[in-house]
């Protein structure tokens, strides 16, 4: 099929963009990588009155560490993530996570930016920055705001993100050294969405023992969600299976997935909590190796 017809804008820097967006608010849309937008345009879910093409606003396009923290911006490509040695080395759960985003096609065009902005709580990206308690900075021609994952997703394909706003940056605290990571997730064929899975970042205290703990459920809810009493029974805790066994059972204790053809609500819900004692094992086995 082919897309309904758009007028086309072209900017070249943030405050250009801006000045578009405050102009045409909700009859405009924002096109990135394209990955998630253009099916829409085609399959005529989508009927914006203009498309503004951000490909040449080259100021959001980077990938560096300043100050304890990773900052990405927004038009930085899937495939930059994938390639960084620095990335992998300072934040690898967010390598491991992109490295399962579709197929090398849609990462070499799919941006960081549009992942999160387009909030499909079945993608990878959006679950692993919630899980390292990303925050993400948005602005419009009235200023600048600094939004925490909860606060930016809302509920399926939905976030807090104004019409006349633009997701510029996000940025990640660096996990302290030592912490542990796992992500896993399970889906029908190689590069479908997952029908559920889990990230897990995991830091030991000096007597081995979890001082801190993240676990963030992908295609468990309408966001991705932090699996909170789960993470709060793993501090203090010294990991087994046992231990695995009982996080990932309080991990989906409260959520209620929405079943479809592919599995019934108490299907995914088992299959998540299965992903979650997956992923707090793979965290604590790279915790073994690196002792």
């Amino acid at each position: 099929m082919k897309p309904p017809q758009f007028e086309y804008d072209d900017p070249s820097s943030i405050e250009e963009t801006l000045t578009l967006l405050t102009q045409y608010g909700e009859d405009a849309k924002i096109l990135a990588g394209g990955q998630s937008l253009v099916p829409l345009l085609n399959f005529r879910l989508a009927r914006p009155d203009r498309l503004i093409d951000i490909n040449n606003v080259r100021e959001l396009d980077y990938l560096r560490v300043e100050d304890g923290m990773l900052r990405i911006g927004a038009l930085t490509r899937h495939s930059a993530l994938e390639r960084s040695s620095e990335l992998g080395e300072r934040v690898p759960l967010l390598r491991d996570a992109v490295r399962l985003v579709g197929h090398v096609q849609i990462r070499n065009r799919g941006t960081v930016g549009g992942s999160v902005a387009h909030a499909d709580p079945a993608a990878e990206l959006p679950v692993a920055l919630t899980a390292l308690s990303a925050r993400f900075h948005a602005r419009s021609s009235r200023g600048s705001r600094l939004l925490r994952a909860d606060e930016l997703f809302v509920t399926h394909l939905t976030t807090a993100l104004e019409p006349d706003e633009l997701l510029t940056e996000i940025e990640v605290p660096l996990p302290a050294p030592g912490t542990r990571h796992g992500f896993v997730e399970f889906s029908r064929r190689h590069g479908d969405f997952a029908l559920g899975g889990a990230a897990v970042l995991l830091e030991s205290g000096p007597d081995g023992s979890c001082r801190h703990a993240a676990i963030a459920l992908l295609a468990a809810a309408s966001t991705p969600l932090r699996a909170s009493g789960a993470e709060q029974f793993l501090v203090g805790q010294r990991f087994n299976e046992r231990v695995a066994a009982e996080a990932a059972e309080r991990a989906v204790g409260d959520i209620n997935p929405t079943g479809d053809i592919h599995g019934s609500s108490n299907y995914r819900r088992g299959l998540v909590k299965a992903m979650v004692r997956r992923a707090l094992v793979q965290a604590d086995s790279g915790a073994k190796e690196a002792a």
